[in-house]
């Protein structure tokens, strides 16, 4: 199994996700009335979709619900060129009590918070989306949780406990000590893992309970996928496996 997407809920899917994919530099996968995908491939490293999902609320106000997910962008020595870009596409400053930080945060056409980072060592080789920040309640804890799910590995960063996928290439997934616990609203924004051909759903549940998460039973009709919650309450979806030959 392995970490395939990255979904985000959105008011009008095809408006913030061709924001997205224009920022990113993303392949087209699918523009639909509900949804829009986008495809950010790292040359040598792992391929994330971005899935911009249909919902009818916007986002909370960031400054009194901070977002447990969000994505962190490659700035680097251009820092202020990519910032720049990202306004003219669609984005807007954001004041979310930051203060002086080296970072740069901004607010996608929808509302949701991102930052263009700084030059960091820890993000060579990133691609555009240098990390993908997710609130824990115990980074130690929920980083095993992860690995075992994703099969990606430790790495140096200034997170809590950071992960990156085995190439050494691609964002990297911060695991950052929450500052409150999980509200039962669910998250904006949340990561799907794909099983693969020998997978067995019920003893990946199984794990996945074993290790502190749970199985949820959300009301959302009947789903090909299971939707479960990491050890902080985080939410993310199991996929199963694609048919042979796809």
């Amino acid at each position: 199994m392995y970490l395939e997407n990255v979904v985000i809920d959105a008011v009008e899917p095809q408006r913030l996700g061709r924001f997205w994919e224009t920022a990113l530099g993303g392949e087209r996968l699918a523009d639909e009335p509900h949804g829009f995908e986008t495809r950010l491939a790292v040359p040598g490293g792992p391929i994330l979709d971005l899935c911009f999902q249909r919902i009818p609320d916007p986002p909370p106000d960031p400054r009194a619900a901070s977002p447990r997910l969000h994505l962190d962008l490659a700035g680097g020595t251009r820092q202020e060129e990519v910032v720049e870009r990202l306004v003219g596409l669609g984005a807007r400053h954001l004041d979310i009590g930051q203060g002086e930080v080296p970072w740069v945060v901004l607010a996608d056409p929808e509302g949701n918070p991102c930052c263009v980072m700084e030059d960091r060592e820890t993000y060579a080789d990133t691609g555009p989306v240098a990390a993908l920040p997710l609130d824990s309640a115990d980074p130690d804890r929920d980083a095993e949780f992860w690995s075992w799910l994703s099969g990606w590995t430790d790495v140096a960063g200034l997170a809590g406990r950071s992960l990156r996928h085995p190439s050494r290439r691609g964002p990297l997934l911060e695991l950052l000590p929450e500052q409150g616990p999980k509200a039962t609203e669910k998250n904006r924004l949340h990561l799907d893992i794909r099983l693969e051909a020998g997978d067995d759903p019920d003893a990946v549940a199984d794990g996945i309970a074993g290790r502190g998460g749970r199985e949820l039973h959300p009301a959302w009709g009947d789903l090909p996928w299971r939707v479960h919650a990491d050890p902080s309450g985080n939410e993310l979806c199991v996929l199963p496996a694609r048919p042979q030959g796809r």
